[in-house]
């Protein structure tokens, strides 16, 4: 079954970590009123000479990295290793703000001092 990415402007194949990111990218359209032209989905970066994709990428106005989305299938436990990942991811793309999420269990941190902190939603807005 197919899926149609509103940021990528194409049809994907809907499996469950696909499922769990469009419906991220809606709740941030629709509840945080974050216009779609400043998401991106699927964002490629390189760390220590690898390649890496982050599920999504919010811009601030002036088209910097603002919030970094990392999605899991609900079947993934948001653990340890989930999140020593979104901290790598991190230091390339140097965010304000992180959602890490799986439909199911959902964590925000935010920006504080060299590190990040857990937070609630309104850490996104």
């Amino acid at each position: 079954m197919k899926i149609f990415d509103p940021l990528r402007r194409k049809e994907v194949e809907l499996t469950p970590e696909e499922g769990v990111r469009q419906a991220v990218i809606t709740w941030l359209r629709d509840t945080c009123s974050i216009s779609p032209t400043r998401m991106k989905s699927e964002v490629p970066f390189e760390y220590n000479s690898l390649q890496y994709r982050a599920d999504i990428v919010v811009y601030d106005r002036n088209l910097n990295p603002d919030i970094l989305v990392e999605c899991k299938a609900p079947s993934v436990k948001i653990d340890r290793s989930v999140i020593e990942q979104v901290v790598r991811y991190t230091r390339v793309l140097p965010v304000r703000a992180v959602m890490v999420t799986n439909g199911t269990t959902t964590l925000f941190f935010k920006k504080s001092g060299n590190g990040y902190v857990q937070a609630d939603s309104t850490a996104l807005l």
